[in-house]
């Protein structure tokens, strides 16, 4: 699971299978997937924000694909349409005002799916597996 601290996540990286897997629901074969593992030997990936709007955390065995969102990227996404921007707008008093100017940054994870909406662009670095292990 993503780490939040203060503003800080971190994110530990994942090895995709090259073997693939039937994936079953029951009895159906629902066509074959890739086993994903957390990369032990790989640096940690920390994301930092300044400030943030909102965030969540959502566990990615219920979010479906939606045509209604845009975005660039893969595992890292940059939003300029999704359900999480028109959530903020709805739900909150933030807009282009106050705070001001405002994205969806967006991080795909192995079991979860974590949504950021700030006005600053976020700091990427990598850290050691040790700093990790102090949080």
């Amino acid at each position: 699971m993503p780490i939040m601290e203060g503003n800080c996540l971190f994110f530990r990286r994942s090895i995709t299978s090259s073997t693939p897997e039937p994936i079953l629901i029951g009895d159906n074969n629902i066509g074959d997937g890739y086993a994903v593992t957390i990369d032990e030997k790989s640096p940690v990936i920390q994301i930092d924000f300044n400030s943030y709007v909102g965030y969540s955390v959502l566990n990615e065995s219920f979010t479906v694909w939606d045509d209604y969102e845009e975005f660039e990227g893969r595992a890292f996404r940059i939003y300029s349409k999704s359900r999480y921007l028109d959530f903020i707008g709805a739900g909150t008093i933030a807009s282009e005002e106050y705070p001001g100017p405002f994205k969806h940054y967006g991080v795909s994870c192995l079991n979860h799916i974590v949504n950021i909406v700030s006005t600053e662009k976020p700091v990427v670095m990598e850290v050691s597996r040790e700093k990790l292990r102090n949080c």
